[in-house]
């Protein structure tokens, strides 16, 4: 047997039964009373996370009905604002044009969850500030240590890893698997996958 892949599927099972499920309910609860007020949901992530927002874009859209977007789909955009005013303010340059306020959500998908000390994440630290200035509810799904966002977020929820050789690949992993838990929770989900809507 493969040594690595029976350590990694070995770490995968323990975060698996150590991850806060308060947490996530909290998280649908408050999705729940937003999608009632009709919120909007920014994800913001940075990598694989930014992979994960869009994703996650397309899943609440079209399975949860929740308006939602993502800078990173608009490359365009994107692009020209981190050329024209610098990467730290690109996400809360385009949060200030969506008109960002306390009825929406900022969604964030970080391994770190952006640290000021360390210079990593900054334009998710800046867009959390934001957020915080306009008092939007600030959700994020970061590795154990959580950095920026889970010392400013309304609710965080931490990957519990153990092995800190493999933080990165997992984090991102359990950020979709919690997702889709979340988009498939009764109390959200409002339209049928269509692969299980072909099995009735």
């Amino acid at each position: 047997m493969d040594k690595f892949i029976k350590e990694y599927l070995s770490n995968t099972s323990n975060v698996l039964s150590l991850v806060n499920q308060k947490i996530i309910k909290d998280i649908i609860f408050a999705l729940k009373k937003l999608k009632k007020k009709k919120g909007r949901v920014f994800f913001l992530g940075v990598g694989g996370g930014a992979g994960n927002a869009t994703h996650a874009v397309n899943d609440f859209r079209k399975i949860c009905g929740i308006e939602s977007y993502t800078p990173s789909d608009n490359v365009s955009e994107l692009t020209a604002r981190i050329n024209d005013d610098g990467w730290e303010n690109s996400y809360k340059d385009w949060l200030i044009v969506s008109n960002l306020s306390k009825r929406d959500a900022l969604f964030i998908f970080s391994v770190g969850g952006g640290n000021i000390k360390k210079k990593v994440s900054l334009n998710l630290v800046q867009a959390i500030k934001i957020a915080k200035q306009r008092k939007t509810l600030i959700i994020g799904i970061t590795g154990p240590d959580g950095g920026y966002t889970k010392k400013v977020s309304n609710l965080c929820l931490t990957i519990p890893i153990k092995n800190k050789k493999k933080i990165t690949a997992i984090t991102e992993s359990f950020q979709s698997i919690i997702w889709h838990l979340i988009v498939s929770h009764p109390e959200l989900k409002k339209n049928s996958m269509k692969w299980e809507s072909l099995l009735k």
